[in-house]
């Protein structure tokens, strides 16, 4: 058994944090942010590998996910719901690359006025403020722990590091090819909605974010997320009014329903991107960050890469989701 300290407690730290004492390890995660204070809460969190490469590892990392959240969604209490959903397509797309992580993607011409073809699938949609809840209450349960703490470094202790530090890594990890892109989304009331629509704006199937940004519009339990921005580069947290407009534009084109929906809030995050996603250990440090757009959809299969990194245990865990 190790002692395994986790930096960052947003999506991936604690999925990683929960896989480890699932293992055995004993496990500590520090963050400056806190679970609902991160980036992850931000999420409208659907199923999609978006702004992730490369298309191998992470079409693997994705079933993986795919898989232990749909056994998710059969619990209460975890935020995580199985709903069907349509991506729109202006023109004849080919299959998506990340099609083998998706069960019972079909084809289908029964798409908005403006758009030519789309597919539809069910994937998990996830409530991130339970779900963070969900993930804080299983890693305590296990006997892991969770402390607020700015580091300017590597933290000491430990046997092994696991940094999800997100953004931070650009700080943590040296790593200057991690890169901000913002993402903008507003919360409307829930109108009756009660399947997904989503437009990847030419970007959703190449994974390299493209020219312009998707339009999404994600239905939770209490409320409907929509979205987005697509912004490398922009720190800014503050919300933009002219953005706002424009998604709200964008996402009542997408789906007529939201047509005079009162907006709730307005909330930005920033999506820690790079040029590949990097799980890999590099002496006393597994790292695990640069997931992009698609952190909770790669969370469950890269936390079980970690595990393999840091090393099993002998001792037996919980069993997993």
């Amino acid at each position: 058994m190790a002692r395994v300290i986790v930096v960052g407690a947003g999506v991936s730290g604690l999925s990683c944090a929960v896989r480890l004492l699932e293992a055995g390890h004993r496990v500590d995660v520090v963050a400056r942010d806190l679970p609902l204070e991160t980036t992850s809460a931000v999420a409208a969190a659907i199923w999609y590998p978006y702004r992730a490469l490369p298309q191998d590892r992470v079409t693997a990392w994705s079933r993986t996910t795919y898989d232990a959240l749909a056994r998710l969604a059969e619990q209460d209490g975890t935020g995580v719901r199985m709903l069907p959903g349509t991506e729109v397509h202006a023109t004849a797309q080919p299959d998506p690359w990340w099609l083998p992580a998706v069960p019972g993607l079909e084809r289908t011409d029964q798409v908005p006025a403006g758009w030519a073809t789309g597919w539809t699938f069910t994937t998990p949609v996830v409530e991130m403020p339970t779900y963070l809840r969900w993930l804080t209450t299983r890693v305590e349960s296990l006997g892991g722990t969770l402390t607020r703490l700015n580091l300017r470094d590597m933290p000491p202790g430990g046997d092994v590091v696991v940094d999800c530090a997100g953004i931070g890594a650009r700080l943590l990890a040296a790593d200057l090819s991690v890169v901000p892109v913002r993402g903008q989304v507003l919360h409307l009331e829930q109108v009756g909605l009660d399947r997904w629509w989503l437009d990847g704006g030419g970007s959703g199937d190449s994974g390299d974010g493209g020219a312009r940004p998707p339009t999404y519009v994600v239905p939770r339990t209490a409320d409907i997320v929509v979205g987005g921005t697509d912004e490398e580069g922009d720190w800014s947290r503050t919300p933009s009014p002219a953005a706002a407009a424009d998604i709200l534009e964008r996402a009542t084109r997408l789906v007529p329903a939201l047509t005079g929906a009162r907006v709730l809030r307005h909330r930005v995050g920033l999506r820690p991107a790079r040029p590949a996603v990097r799980v890999e250990r590099v002496d006393r440090v597994v790292h695990c960050y640069g997931h992009g757009g698609a952190g909770v959809t790669l969370s469950w299969g890269c936390a079980d890469e970690v595990v393999r990194l840091v090393g099993t245990s002998s001792a037996g865990g919980a069993a997993k989701p």
